[in-house]
């Protein structure tokens, strides 16, 4: 059975284990407060979930969420995740974040920041562009004409592949932005960014934003 830890539990990790539970996978949890914050959270998702450190959830993991606030990305342990997929759902609000002249100033990406900090990891960005709650309850089976696209971006094919197979199971069609580099198309303020779409107005959305 494929484990998914998160490092972070928080409104889309909570989200993103609810529905990785309902599909069959196991999940370790963690925060930023101690496993013990997690209890009511377990209860809920019943026995293929535990609450762990970080630290722990990390190395349990055949596929990490990383879903914490943007200016604790330095926090995510490093070792544990080499070699392993990492989806990152990060978004940077400068008004929670502080300022990161090199986001500011196009330089760097969210996701590309988190690549380096991980270095022997496959970081894909997923997750960032929906309204946590619509995780749950916006899937629908393949082929609906009305079914709602996310965007993955990444540096590693393969682990693309998997994020789609993964968004797939969960309901939802992907739309493959291109690298790390390109990440920044479906983050805050551009014309993807929280909103609904199927595949075509995804695609029309990401051609649309500037940086």
């Amino acid at each position: 059975m494929t484990t998914i830890g998160f490092i972070g539990s928080g409104n889309i990790g909570s989200q993103v284990a609810r529905k990785a539970i309902e599909n069959g996978y196991d999940v370790v949890l963690s925060n930023s407060r101690g496993p013990e914050t997690l209890a009511g959270l377990i209860t809920e998702l019943g026995p293929n979930a535990r609450a762990a450190t970080a630290q722990q959830a990390a190395e349990a993991a055949d596929i990490a969420v990383v879903t914490v606030p943007f200016k604790n990305y330095r926090d995510v342990p490093v070792r544990e995740l080499a070699g392993k997929i990492v989806l990152d759902t990060n978004n940077y609000y400068f008004e929670r974040d502080g300022r990161f002249p090199e986001i500011d100033n196009g330089e760097e990406t969210v996701s590309g920041l988190l690549q380096k900090h991980l270095p022997q990891s496959h970081v894909v960005k997923a997750f960032n562009h929906i309204p946590s709650d619509d995780i749950t309850t916006d899937g629908k089976p393949a082929g609906d004409p009305d079914r709602r696209a996310l965007a993955i971006a990444g540096n590693d094919d393969a682990a693309k592949t998997t994020v789609t197979e993964l968004y797939d199971t969960f309901g939802f069609d992907t739309v493959d932005v291109g690298s790390l580099d390109e990440s920044w198309r479906v983050e805050r303020d551009r014309p993807a960014y929280v909103i609904r779409q199927n595949k075509a107005e995804l695609v029309e959305n990401i051609a649309k934003a500037t940086r």
